[in-house]
């Protein structure tokens, strides 16, 4: 499995302030509540100049944006236009980056166990022995370290996480005989079973039934209003105007940011894809 299915990574850092290194877990005896005690006064993710590398070919440049806490948020743009890479370079996933970044106004390393990260559905390696249980729990061991023993609580955090997203009958089946649909259910319970405050999400409709979206859909809206941060990289620009309270559109760079009906104008998209999508005209 892929360093990014588990945990965001540590990266080499430019500056404190983008990618700080992690904090050692550490336990809590807090496990059923959400740390950040209702909602958020501060972003839930700010970039000042922030620029990302693959192998020393420039992939975002002077990123600047700032994305309100409680809302659902979408990260959008054209293949290529750097949407995962923002998002998992703010997180410490991408080695080579510089700038200044905030989850919920502070460093990463300071709010670690309060921001849950969801890969791709694809993002597994094959033959990895784990069951979707066990992908669940690892949400508890921000809380508990990897060596702790869970407690019956945090048991019943994961077995309700698995419930609330309909993937307690999968419990003992192997991670890589799952749909791409089960996996990102599977995924998503991960995150529930953190409590963190703020969830992001890589591309979480991909490879999943509408049926499926519509349900995940509903469970990220729902935990908006009761106060949690969302943001999710997607495609669907028809359903972000319809569903999502702010989005972010991505060219390289931050084209704009705002309402989506505010950001996805005839002349942003323009200047986004060349052309203005069909789904979104």
């Amino acid at each position: 499995m892929t360093d990014d299915v588990l945990a965001p990574a540590e990266a080499a850092n430019d500056t404190d302030d983008a990618l700080p290194p992690a904090e050692a877990a550490g336990g809590t005896d807090d496990v059923l509540l959400r740390t950040g005690g209702g909602r958020m006064t501060e972003p839930a993710l700010r970039l000042q100049g922030m620029s990302a590398s693959y192998g020393g070919r420039p992939v975002l440049t002077g990123v600047d944006v700032e994305i309100p806490a409680g809302v659902l948020s979408a990260v959008v743009g054209p293949n290529g236009a750097g949407k995962s890479t923002m998002v998992k370079a703010a997180l410490g996933l991408v080695p080579s980056v510089r700038g200044t970044v905030r989850w919920l106004g502070q460093p990463l390393r300071r709010v670690r166990k309060r921001v849950a990260y969801v890969p791709q559905s694809d993002a597994v390696a094959k033959d990895f022995p784990i069951t979707a249980v066990q992908v669940v729990e690892m949400g508890r061991y921000p809380h508990r370290g990897w060596l702790r023993r869970l407690t019956p609580a945090d048991d019943d955090c994961v077995a309700g996480a698995m419930a609330q997203v309909g993937v307690a009958d999968l419990a003992d089946r192997p991670i890589d005989e799952l749909s791409g649909g089960q996996r990102q259910r599977v995924f998503l319970a991960r995150a529930l079973a953190q409590r963190a405050d703020l969830i992001v999400l890589d591309e979480p409709f991909t490879a999943v039934d509408a049926r499926t979206e519509k349900a995940l859909l509903e469970i990220l809206t729902r935990l908006c209003r009761e106060g949690v941060s969302v943001i999710a990289v997607h495609h669907d620009l028809r359903e972000v105007l319809d569903s999502f309270d702010h989005a972010v559109l991505m060219a390289g760079t931050v084209v704009a940011a705002g309402a989506p009906a505010d950001v996805l104008t005839p002349e942003h998209l323009e200047t986004a894809y060349g052309m203005a999508p069909l789904a979104a005209r």
